[in-house]
C-alpha cells in the first residue's frame, strides 16, 4: 500500500469511505450499450455537505437545483444522482427534469428531494429525455453496493479515456478516517472555480462549515490551477459529503484534527487534478508547472496558470521542441507584479533536466538532450521567479491534432 507521510492510498474511490456505497449502468442516454451513463451514490447517514460551482453565468439546471437544495437542508445531504451524455443546460424544461431525476432517486432511497446532489455533464442544449432515468432508477438502486466505485466512476465519463478515483486512509487521534473521490473531465476545461464534476466522499466526522472552509481553499490550489482547453464549462462542481461514520470528535474549528482532514482532502483532490490533466482530450503528456521563490501564493499561481494555458507552449511540448520563449511570453503577459529580469526557467522529465533560461535571458543547452527530456509523457517546467518564499503549481496537458478531431464531432 503506497503511503504518503501518514496517508495511505486505497482502493474504493466514493466507497472506500465507511457507509457509502454506488451503482451505475447504461440507461439508455449513450447509445452505447457497454458505456454507463448514469449512477448514484448515497450514504447510510446523513452527511455535511460542501459544493463549489461554476462561475460561467451559464449554469446547468442540475447545479441550480442543487444549490437549492443545499439551502433548504443548510449544507446536508445523502445521495448524489449524475448523468453523462447530456448536459441538460439551456433547455425550457431542464430545472424541472433535474428536479425529477432528485425525486426519483428520493423515492427509491426513501430519503427527502431535498437530500440529493444532482449533476448532469454532455451535450448543451438537447433536452434532457427523462424516461430512460425513470426506466432505470429502480435497477440503479437497487445494485447500489460497497464495491460499486467503479461502475459510478465509468458512468460520468464522456470523453475520458480513463476513469478517475483515489481514496486515502488516515488517523485522526486514534480513529481511521477516509477520504475518496471520482472525477470526470477531459474537454471544456478551465481554472474558474473547479473543472468537470467531481465527487467525493468522507467518513470523517465535521461540521458543514468546516467542510466548506476546507473545500474553497483546496479548490483554490488544485482545479482552479488546472486548464486544458481555456473553456469553462456550465456544469462545473465540486462537492463533498462527509457522514461522520468514522465517530471522530467533531471537527468544528481550524484544530489539529481539522488541518489533518484538510491534507487528506489536498492529497485526494491533487491526484484527482493530476487525472484530469493527463487525460485531456487529445493529450499526449501530463504538463505540471511549478512557481517557487514568488512574492506570494497568488503571484505563483497565477504565472503558473499562464504558462499552462498557453496554446503555443502546449502545441511546442506536444511538438518535443524545447521553445522557451513561448514560456518566458505566457510568464510576461501574467497579470501579476514580479521583475521579469530575475526569472529562471527549467524543464525537467524522467529523463532528466535543462535549465533554458537564466535571469530573463537564454542560456546554452543541448537541444538533443532537451528534446530527450520532452519525449517523457509527464512534463516538469520549473520557474523559479527569484523574488520571494511563497509557490504553487498548476497543472495541463499538451495541444495535439487529436483534439481539433475530437472537437469537430463532439456531438455525433
Amino acid at each position: 500500500m503506497k503511503s504518503y507521510d501518514g496517508y495511505s492510498y486505497i482502493e474504493g474511490g466514493v466507497c472506500a469511505a465507511k457507509g457509502f456505497m454506488a451503482n451505475g449502468l447504461n440507461c439508455g442516454l449513450n447509445p452505447d450499450k457497454n458505456k454507463n451513463d448514469l449512477c448514484l451514490v448515497k450514504s447510510d447517514a446523513l452527511c455535511s455537505c460542501a459544493a463549489v460551482y461554476t462561475k460561467n453565468k451559464v449554469k446547468g439546471a442540475p447545479i441550480l437545483v442543487t444549490k437549492e437544495n443545499l439551502r433548504k437542508t443548510n449544507n446536508h445531504a445523502r445521495a448524489v444522482i449524475a448523468n453523462s451524455k447530456n448536459a441538460n443546460t439551456c433547455n425550457a424544461d431542464g430545472i424541472e427534469k433535474a428536479q425529477m431525476m432528485c425525486d426519483l432517486a428520493a423515492n427509491e432511497l426513501k430519503i427527502s428531494p431535498d437530500e440529493v446532489i444532482v449533476a448532469s455533464t454532455g451535450v448543451i442544449g438537447q433536452v434532457l429525455p427523462i424516461e430512460p432515468v425513470k426506466n432505470s432508477i429502480g435497477e440503479l438502486a437497487k445494485g447500489l453496493s460497497h464495491s460499486g466505485n467503479l461502475l459510478a466512476a465509468n458512468a460520468i465519463m464522456t470523453t475520458d479515456t480513463v476513469k478517475k478515483e483515489v481514496a486515502v486512509e488516515f488517523y485522526i487521534g486514534n480513529t481511521v478516517c477516509h477520504i475518496g473521490g471520482m472525477a470526470k473531465g477531459s474537454g471544456m476545461i478551465h481554472p474558474n472555480m473547479a473543472t468537470t464534476l467531481n465527487f467525493i466522499t468522507s467518513d470523517v466526522c465535521i461540521s458543514s462549515d468546516m467542510i466548506q472552509k476546507a473545500l474553497s481553499k483546496i479548490t483554490r490550489i488544485t482545479y482552479n490551477c488546472l486548464s486544458i482547453d481555456g473553456d469553462t464549462s456550465t456544469n462545473d462542481m465540486v462537492c463533498i459529503l462527509a457522514n461522520g461514520m468514522s465517530k471522530n470528535p467533531e471537527i468544528a474549528s481550524e484544530n489539529d484534527d481539522y488541518r489533518v482532514f484538510e491534507k487528506g482532502l489536498y492529497i485526494v483532490m491533487s491526484e484527482l487534478t493530476k487525472m484530469l490533466a493527463k487525460d485531456g482530450e487529445g493529450a499526449t503528456k501530463l504538463l505540471e508547472c511549478t512557481v517557487s521563490s514568488a512574492p506570494s501564493e497568488d503571484i505563483a499561481i497565477t504565472v503558473g496558470k499562464s504558462v499552462i494555458r498557453s496554446p503555443l507552449f502546449k502545441c511546442a511540448m506536444f511538438g518535443e521542441d524545447a521553445n522557451w520563449g513561448r514560456i518566458l511570453c505566457a510568464i510576461g503577459y501574467a497579470e501579476a507584479d514580479f521583475d521579469i529580469n530575475r526569472v529562471d526557467v527549467a524543464l525537467r522529465s524522467y529523463n532528466g533536466t535543462v535549465d533554458v533560461c537564466k535571469n530573463g535571458a537564454g542560456v546554452d543547452f543541448s537541444e538533443e538532450i532537451a528534446a530527450k527530456i520532452l519525449s517523457a509523457d509527464e512534463i516538469y517546467i520549473d520557474i523559479s521567479l527569484n523574488q520571494g518564499m511563497a509557490h504553487g503549481t498548476a497543472w495541463g496537458c499538451d495541444l495535439t491534432y487529436d483534439y481539433v478531431k475530437i472537437n469537430g464531432d463532439y456531438r455525433s
